[in-house]
This record gives structure tokens, sequence and C-alpha cells, in this order.
């Protein structure tokens, strides 16, 4: 009867994060139902107070994870390994690549990549003039930045901060706080470590939200397309449903039996229809201004992580780049914990340039092919994509261009579906990660109880739902960009506990 018993006891639910995580959701979500304009403008408000005043502290965090995570990888500690003896990686280098992107990225990818040059094309940075060649260069080449190394530090740093502690040192709970393990000393109930585990809920919850709130009206739409039906608030709450349903059950069938073979599966559907974009589209206008748009990058890679925009005012810096920031640090806490729960047995290093070259070359594969397929319509005039953004929505305009390539019907069926599972993909790992936090003890291989990972698959529909019904973009991006703020001191905190943990155990 012990040995039957010890499982329930080591998955106890944690009532305290438990309680919190659903008394935020509650907190964000009744004002804004039920005072959605006076709710949606003083959050669109509250943007504007902290990116004026606090933007430059996302830029100047951006470039202290980079060059942090480039020292550790490439000095003594890369060699250190997440496992506490000569533990083999769980999963194979094609299974992990695919689960760590699925969850970072997000349906989110799907809905920017086709169409995020657009603003840059008609409001460009650096003073550019706009719609010039000039502009459609920067256009072309700042998506590949925004969703490339830096973003991917961003997720990388809780990773390898809360992955040391798990594996190496065997902490029995899985939640942020263990990121901290040097100056908790391995207790888990401080008031401190309750603080640090309650922000990151919030910042998942924010993060997750907005990622849903982006990618559900694109599959709204293309689902529109696709049946005749309406396009409207029910069809996106149906679609929201739906996408519950499938993490739900992904959620309910495991790490390895759901959330892998879903990743996987998705991978290849998503390699398969740029692949034939790539072909069936324009094919040299892409090649030429990819490596046109890598080479821009690469020139311009530190002022583009510097440029604050001191003195034009232009209101770039704090329309993309600190908004970009500040999804993935809403976002990284999730991302870190589900790649640590993934990464046993793989070294700092490899899961370093892991996360920042895989991550950045799948970001960058579908900006220089669906985003430069989009600037190819525009520059041709075949289809004027800013004038249906700014008429239709972002949404539509992603329909109509995928309404151009050959079998238009069949690839928008298909990009729905990519979308609907990058959405599943998502969420099934959030719903993993808050249920891992929420349970009192997790050992390394362990898995949360099944009720307690399905409850929260349902549950962080809401947040989104509420966001769509508020609408506007503008308010799905400041909801994230407040909740990070938090987030970037723990993320000096985490570093400072992961240099001296290794100097502790290695010298």
């Amino acid at each position: 009867m012990a040995a039957g018993r010890e499982p329930l006891k080591r998955h106890k639910l944690d009532w305290p994060g438990f309680s919190a995580s659903i008394t935020v959701i509650l907190a964000a979500c009744i004002p804004l139902l039920l005072f959605p304009e006076s709710g949606g403008e003083f959050l669109v408000n509250l943007y504007g107070n902290v990116t004026s005043h606090f933007g430059f502290l996302y830029m100047l965090a951006g470039m202290a994870v980079l060059v942090f995570l480039l020292w550790l990888a490439l000095g003594p500690y890369g060699k250190v390994r997440l496992a506490a003896g000569d533990e083999k990686p769980d999963f194979s280098t094609f299974s992990w690549v695919a689960m760590l992107f699925c969850a970072g990225v997000g349906a989110g990818l799907m809905y920017w990549a086709p169409i995020e040059w657009a603003y840059y094309y008609d409001s460009p940075p650096f003073g550019a003039e706009p719609r010039s060649m000039q502009a459609a260069e920067w256009a072309s080449t700042y998506g590949i930045f925004h969703w490339g190394p830096t973003a991917w530090a961003i997720y990388c740093l809780p990773t390898v901060a809360i992955a040391y502690p798990y594996y190496a040192k065997k902490m029995s709970f899985l939640r942020l706080s263990t990121s901290c393990h040097y100056f908790f000393g391995g207790e888990q109930e401080t008031r401190s470590e309750r603080v640090i585990d309650w922000l990151f809920m919030i910042g998942l919850l924010g993060g997750a939200g907005t990622s849903l709130g982006f990618s559900t009206p694109l599959i709204a739409a293309c689902v529109s397309r696709v049946t005749g039906l309406e396009n409207g608030f029910i069809m996106e709450v149906a679609v929201v449903a739906v996408s519950v349903a499938l993490f739900a059950t992904s959620v309910w069938l495991g790490l390895k039996k759901g959330i892998k073979r879903l990743s996987d599966f998705n991978m290849w559907l998503a390699f398969a229809l740029l692949a034939f974009v790539l072909l069936a589209g324009p094919t040299v206008f892409l090649l030429k201004t990819s490596v046109n748009s890598l080479g821009l990058l690469a020139q311009n890679f530190i002022r583009m992580n510097s440029w604050t925009d001191a003195f034009t005012d232009s209101g770039f810096v704090e329309n993309w780049t600190v908004f970009y920031w500040a999804w993935w640090i809403a976002y990284a806490p999730f991302v870190g914990l589900f790649v640590t729960r993934i990464s046993r047995g793989r070294t700092l290093r490899q899961v370093i340039f892991g996360m920042l070259g895989f991550g950045t070359l799948g970001g960058s594969l579908f900006y220089m092919i669906f985003g430069n397929f989009g600037l190819h319509l525009e520059l041709q005039g075949t289809v004027a994509v800013t004038g249906i953004m700014s008429e239709q929505g972002g949404s539509e305009a992603v329909v109509v261009m995928l309404e151009q390539l050959p079998a238009a019907g069949i690839i928008v069926a298909v990009y729905a579906l990519i979308a609907l599972i990058f959405s599943a993909t998502t969420y099934d790992s959030a719903s993993y990660i808050l249920a891992s936090a929420a349970t009192r003890q997790l050992p390394a291989g362990d898995d949360p109880e099944r009720w307690h990972r399905v409850f929260w698959a349902l549950a962080l529909a809401v947040l989104p739902i509420t966001l769509m019904f508020v609408g506007g973009l503008k308010v799905v991006q400041s909801a994230t960009l407040v909740v990070s703020l938090p987030l970037i001191f723990i993320g000096g905190l985490m570093s400072v506990s992961l240099v001296k943990q290794l100097k502790k155990d290695f010298g």
C-alpha cells in the first residue's frame, strides 16, 4: 500500500500555486468582460507608459542575455551535462527540435511571417522613405531579426537556469523558482519563491493569451474561406474550442505519445508547405531576397539590437522590437520549463546552440518564404496586401495571399491545419507546465496528473477569448508587455544563480 500511495503523495496538488493561477485568470478576465472599452483603453495607455519609460530595459536585456549565453556555451561550462550521471538524451535531435520549436513559436509565426513586412514597408526603421527600395529591404529583414537569435536567447536563459539544478542537483519540483536554487538552498516554500512562481504564471497566461489572440482570427479566416461559413466572433470561439479539444487530448496522452507525435507531424507538414511555396511561387525572387536579407541582418545585427530611436522618436522600436522582446520575456519561463523537461542528458552547449541555431533557422525559413512571397505580390501589383490589411485585417490578407498559389483551396486548408496544430502544441505544452508548476513534487521523468493537465488546457482558453472579445491588436500587445516587465529582473537573478552554482560545483 505504501508503494502504491507514493506517486499520489509525490504529485500532491500545490494549492497556493494552483489558487494563485486561478485568481490571476479571474482578475484579468472579469474586469475586461464587464468593461471592455475602458479595460482595453487602460491596457493601451499602460502599454504607452511602459514603453516610453522602460523600453530601453528590454533592449538592454536582449543584448545582455545573448552575450551571457554565448559566454556560457563557448567557455568551459559548456561541457556540463544536464544530468545526474551519464544519462543519455530522452529524445532524438529531430523530436527535440520539433517540440522546442512548436512550443516556442506557436501559431503566432503563421500569422506574422506572411504580413509583418507590410508594417515595415509602410513605416520603415532608421528614417528610410516609406515604400522605397530601402524600406523593402528592411521589411524583408526585420521579421527575421525579431524571431532570430536574440529571441531564442531570451527563451534559452530560463531553460539552462532551470535545467541545471533540476537534473544535476536532483530538484524535486519543476518551477521557475528552481532557476534561483542557489539563493534558496533547495527549499520550495519560501515567500520569495512563491512570488517568482506567481509572476511566472502571470507571464505565461499573458503570453499564451497573446499567441492564441493572434492565431485564432487567422485560423477562423482560413476555415471561413474553405467552408463558406461566416467569419466572426462565433467562428473564432469555435476555433478556440477545437484547439482546446485537440491539445487537451494531446496533454491527456502525455509527453511522448501526445506532444512529441503532434510536434513531429506538424514539423514535417510545415516543411512540405514551405517547399511547395518556394517551388510554386517566385523561386528566384524568394532566394535572392532571402540572401540579401541575411546579409543585411549580419551587417546590422548589433545596431538593430541596440537601436532605441532616441532622436527621431518614430515609435518603431516601441511598437515592434520592445513588443517582441516583451512577448518573448513573458513566454520565456514557460518555454524554459518545457525545454528543460525534454533536455535531460544534453550539455549546456548543445541546448544553447540548439535553441539559438535551430530556433532561428526555423523562424527564418517562414519569413524568407512566406514573408517574401507576400512582398513579391505587393511589389508586382498582383495583390495589394497592405491595402487589404488596412481595410479587412491581417488574417484576410494572409488568406488572399495563399489563394494566389496553385490548388489554393487545399493550401488554405493545410495552412489552417498547421496553424491549428501549432496552437495545440503551444497550449498543450503550456498546460503541461502549469500543471507541473502547481504540483508539489515532480522528480525528473515524472508527469503531472492527467486531470490536472487537462484542467489547465481548458482554463488557458479563457484569457484569449476575453482578449478577442475586447478586440484590437494593440490590446493584445499591451497585455503581453505589462505582464513581462517584472520578469526582466527575475532573469538577472537566475543568471547570477546559475553562474554561482557552476563555480561552486566546477571551480
